[in-house]
Formats: C-alpha cells, structure tokens, sequence
C-alpha cells in the first residue's frame, strides 16, 4: 500500500512539475501615448505609408509589448519566454503547470492560457476529432520564357499581367516557412541576388540571422514566386522583392510555432510589406493535449488565425495554403487558413481538378474555404540545388497564388488590401456557385479584371538603374508626389516634381535598392530604383 502510495505522489508531482505551453495576455501598454506619439519608433515609413493610403488608424496594437511586464515575467520562477506578441499583446511561455499559473498573481496580467485546454478551467472544448502530427508540407508586351512552369501562371491568365510589365515591382512579399538553403548560390534564385530583391530575413526558431538555412521547403516556395530560369521556371512575381522568414521549427510540432510566426508577421508589417504568403498549417500537436479540433477553425480561436487577422487589418493580403489533409479522416483546412479574411488556396491538377489532397471547407462557422484554386499537382519548383522539379501540395499553389497577387497590385496600386482581395475572389470560375472543394475557383487574372485599364502605362522612370539622377515621365499629369524609401521602409527623399521639373538628384543616396510611390491625380504607381 506503501508503495502504492508514492507512486501516485511521484505520478501527481510529475503532472504539475511537467513543462507546458501557454500564452499570458496582459491588461495595459503603459507607454502607449508616447508609441503613438512618436510612430516611426515602432513602425517604418513605408507600414506608415501603407495606413495611410488604405486609411487605417494607429491603435495600441501597434504598439510593442511592455518590456516591464516581459522582464518580470522572464525573472519569474521556472519561466522561459518564447515568443511575443504586440497585436495580441501576449507572450507565449514555458513552465510548470504552477509556475505559469502563478504569474496571475501579476496585476498587468489579463490572464492565462494553455495550450493544453483541459488545463484551462472556463474551458468547455471538445476534444473529439483530434489527429496526431500534421505540416502542411510536403517534402518529395513582354513574352516570358515559362518552359515547364507555363500551365500554372497560364491557368490564372496571369501572363496577361506580366505582359504588361506588372511583374511585381515596387511590392515587397514576406515568406513565412521552414528554411531557405540554397537561395543564396542556386542559380534560379541569382536573379533576385543580383537585383538586390531579397530585402533580408531572420530565424525565428533558432533566433539566428541566418535565414539561408532550415529545410529546402521555403526554398521550393519562394521559386515559385522569384524563381527565374528561362525555358525552365519563372515566378509568378519575378521582379517582386522578399523578406524570408523561418517560424517553423522542422523536426517538431509544437504550439510555438503559431507564436513565432505571429512575432514574424509584426516584424512584416513593420518593415511595410504588402503582402504575406505562408504554405504552414497547423491543426494537431506532438503532444495531443495541444492539438487542435475542427471547432477551434472559426477564425477567431486559433493564436495563428488571430494573427493572420490582424496583419490583414494593418492593410497587408495575407494568402495561406489550405492543407494537405484531402485523403485523411480529418479532411478540413487548419490555421491560419480559416481566418476570415485570409485567402486560403486550395490545389487542383495542371487539368484544373481539384487535387485528392487539397483540404476542404467550410471553416466551422460555415463560411466558404477554401477561397481560391492553383496548380498545386505537379508544381514546378527549384531545389536548393537549383535542379528545376516538381512537387504536390498546397503549400505550392498559395506562393503561386501570392505571386500574381502582387503583379495585380502593382497594376492597381491605389487599391487597399480588401479591394484587392474582392477583385481576385469576383474573378473566379465559380464566384455565383462556390462549394467546400473548390471555394470561388480558379481566378482569372487577365481578361476579367479590367485589363484595357493597364494600358495607361505610358507611365516610366529612367534611367533605372541609374548613378545620378532619375527622371519620371509624367504623361498627362502636371505635377506629381514622388516618395523614396529605404529597404527597410524609411523615408529618405520626398519631392514634388513638374513637367517641367520631373528629374530628381539620387546624388546624396548610398548604392543600393530603394522602393518609389508617384502619386498624382488620378494616377497612383509604385516600383524600385538601383541606385549604382
């Protein structure tokens, strides 16, 4: 009886000393007024600019953490901090189950949350339908050269586009994946190298600068978009520029991972991107308590989905791929997908029937997911190795989506990021009639979105590159707003300019890539500029 005694002591004390997973949400952001204040200390020019031009207010959101209340929390007993968040203005923790719980104690903690529900006790969650691992990866007048990569820019008409010269200059696409080897020596990727397009990156995993690292996943994403060798493999947005991310942590499945890639898309924002393509979804756990159940795909539950929810508030397009869990007992998207104004991409077939394993809809609460189609069947990819390939998934057909979604903007620039996304859902094969396969449908990026508008471009800028001076053609506007910014999304020229007057001097800018807004009556474009 003993015996049995202390092994129910040691089975009790090894349950609450056991390391968990949680989010502590605090009350306030006492220095908020000073944040706002003062808004190029937490955002660039360029995110600034980007509110401003869909007419979004500054709020606390956008304000950081309160690096008070982080510090207590790190000093606190058995408390290790793994990732944070200003939108959802959390942290998300690892402890005991009695560590954690005791930071309630803390008069700026709003409360706690485990990522094991049955440890939260308001929750009232079901926890049927729960699946074991799942990443929704897989691992096996311009005329381009698309080569074997023709069928999946083809199928959205979004050759149209690139004929007209939108191509996605002058927008910036953050990647948020598991790991970029090869981008920086493969040869498909030298393009974006040698143009200065790959603005820069980080990972979040490993806390590391080197983001030319992790599992080749990313890589094959990001040629989708970037990639460019002739006969062979163009993006779909060859001439966009790109912040890498890592949040994925490759090896595990782990409730973090939701976090570090919140932490990474307020790091997009606040470099002033326009749009965030990630082919991660997330619905069960290495540890099943963790897991995920298809009541929780509501939009509004997910740490992920929040997210995703608040980066398309800030005026970003966020695109998510839907899943790869089509042939599986839990055949429904994950999160972020089901966020509510995430585009979620589904696969079809190079013949344009939905692939077996695309994941379907609806999101719980009943609304049409996913949202859009592409080719995500035999997708052509590059490895890190620069060997031009194909590959399944859905994680394939979003960054293919992503793509064309920034030559689009680029065509339409004065659109907010809602517009945009109105646009390409009004131009699916099955707008009047979507259903939980296909969502809306293929989008034609071509003949249905207005494509005799494009024809205004006798817009242009030159010489560009250029070492001096750059001159801007103005057409039929007489006087036009130009604004200069950095990579990094700070202000370094602003200048009105004339018909008279249109040349402006890059004398006293440093070498490099720098990013253009011309705004004049009627007439709203943006692009890049090399400065040698």
């Amino acid at each position: 009886m003993k015996n049995n005694y202390l092994f129910f002591l040691l089975l009790f004390s090894s349950a609450l000393f056991a390391q968990e997973d949680a989010w502590v949400y605090f009350n306030a952001k006492p220095n908020a007024q000073f944040y706002l204040d003062n808004p190029l200390q937490m955002l660039s020019q360029r995110a600034l600019d980007r509110r401003t031009n869909q007419n979004i207010a500054l709020s606390s959101t956008d304000v950081p953490v309160e690096t008070t209340f982080v510090t207590q929390v790190k000093q606190s007993t058995g408390i290790t901090v793994m990732a944070q968040s200003k939108w959802l203005n959390a942290l998300h923790i690892r402890g005991s189950q009695a560590d954690i719980n005791a930071l309630k104690n803390f008069t700026f903690v709003d409360k706690v949350v485990f990522a094991n529900k049955i440890l939260n006790t308001t929750s009232k969650k079901d926890r049927q339908n729960k699946i074991a691992k799942t990443k929704d990866k897989f691992k096996a007048t311009v005329n381009y050269a698309y080569g074997a990569s023709a069928n999946q820019i083809q199928m959205l008409n979004g050759q149209v586009l690139h004929q007209q010269n939108y191509t996605g200059s002058g927008k910036i696409i953050a990647v948020l994946d598991a790991g970029f080897p090869g981008v920086d020596v493969a040869q498909p990727f030298q393009r974006l190298i040698n143009n200065n397009q790959i603005l820069g990156g980080y990972d979040f995993t490993t806390r590391n600068a080197n983001f030319y690292a992790g599992d080749e996943h990313g890589t094959m994403v990001l040629s989708t978009m970037g990639g460019y060798k002739e006969n062979s493999l163009v993006g779909t947005a060859p001439d966009a520029s790109y912040y890498l991310f890592i949040t994925e942590i490759d090896a595990t499945e782990n409730p973090v991972e939701e976090s570090l890639w919140v932490e990474a898309a307020e790091k997009a924002d606040e470099f002033g991107v326009d749009i965030i393509t990630t082919s991660l979804g997330y619905f069960g756990f290495d540890n099943a308590n963790y897991s995920h159940t298809y009541s929780d795909m509501n939009g509004t539950t997910n740490f992920i989905s929040r997210g995703a929810e608040m980066a398309f508030s800030k005026g970003i397009v966020v695109l998510a791929s839907a899943g790869n869990e089509g042939n599986t007992t839990e055949r429904h998207i994950g999160g972020p997908a089901d966020a509510v104004s995430v585009i979620a991409v589904g696969s079809v077939t190079a013949s344009k029937v939905k692939s077996s394993f695309s994941s379907i809809g609806p999101s719980f609460d009943s609304r049409i997911k996913p949202e859009v189609m592409a080719q995500g069947s035999s997708a052509v990819v590059s490895s890190p190795a620069g060997t031009i390939t194909t590959i399944d998934g859905t994680s394939f057909s979003c960054p293919i989506m992503a793509g064309m979604v920034a030559c689009l903007w680029q065509a339409f620039s004065s659109k907010t990021n809602q517009e945009i996304r109105q646009m390409i859902l009004k131009s699916s094969d099955r707008y009047t009639v979507p259903n939980n396969d296909y969502g809306y449908g293929i989008p034609n990026f071509g003949s249905t979105l207005g494509v005799d508008d494009f024809q205004i471009s006798s817009f242009s800028v030159y010489p560009n590159p250029t070492q001096t001076t750059v001159t801007f053609a103005l057409s039929d506007q007489n006087t036009a707003s130009i604004t200069i910014y950095s990579v990094l999304g700070q202000k370094v020229l602003e200048k009105q300019i004339t018909n008279e007057n249109s040349t402006l001097s890059l004398q006293t800018l440093k070498s490099g890539l720098y990013f253009y807004t011309f705004d004049a009556e009627g007439l709203h474009k943006t692009g890049k500029i090399i400065k040698q």
